[in-house]
């Protein structure tokens, strides 16, 4: 009888959950850097929604610059009509790991990355605005951007492809957390 009380209420939220949307998603600003990404979100009530996303980049470009990275960056979003259509605030986390140089950031986000070599993890927190337009049966367009905080612990090399440790670091940035205008495939 425990265990039918332990399986019963999940088995209804796994029915439940699946006459929800799902969407699966690409960020095109990602995609012109070269960094392969996928999202995906799936409908939690009438107007919440879970978007989770993962980025991946492993290439070095001309000259030593790199911009190795992975990031993983969930979202619960609140939509102000209904889920995947309009209006939507979002409460995002995110963290990953870096290897970058020979590049320069915006917003002083690592000052001297051109110089140097950072490498080390990422993390922290935002708040997000977006909007999804409905152009098809399955297919909507999204545009988000999100402020908060990103703080990184990580160590720097003398230059971008070699050179000796310069010590350990911390970062600590508050701004432009996320930005995003993402092709969604809507699986009903």
């Amino acid at each position: 009888m425990k265990k039918f009380l332990l399986i019963f209420p999940l088995m209804c939220l796994a029915i439940s959950a699946w006459g929800q949307k799902v969407g699966v998603k690409t960020n095109l600003l990602y995609d012109m850097t070269g960094t392969v990404n996928l999202g995906v979100e799936v409908g939690l009530a009438p107007k919440w929604s879970l978007d989770i996303s993962g980025n991946y980049n492993a290439w070095d470009y001309a000259e030593n610059t790199k911009m190795r990275h992975f990031l993983v960056q969930p979202e619960a979003r609140y939509w102000l009509c209904e889920k995947f259509n309009g209006h939507f605030f979002g409460l995002h986390l995110h963290g990953g790991q870096f290897n970058a140089g020979g590049i320069k950031l915006p917003f002083g986000i690592m000052e001297n990355l051109y110089r140097y070599r950072n490498q080390g993890w990422y993390y922290g927190a935002g708040i997000g605005y977006g909007y999804s337009w409905i152009i098809g049966d399955r297919w909507n367009i999204e545009a988000e951007i999100g402020v908060g905080y990103i703080g990184s612990d990580f160590d720097r090399f003398e230059c971008v492809e070699c050179g000796t440790l310069q010590g350990n670091f911390h970062k600590d940035y508050f701004g432009l957390t996320k930005l995003s205008v993402s092709i969604v495939f809507l699986i009903k």
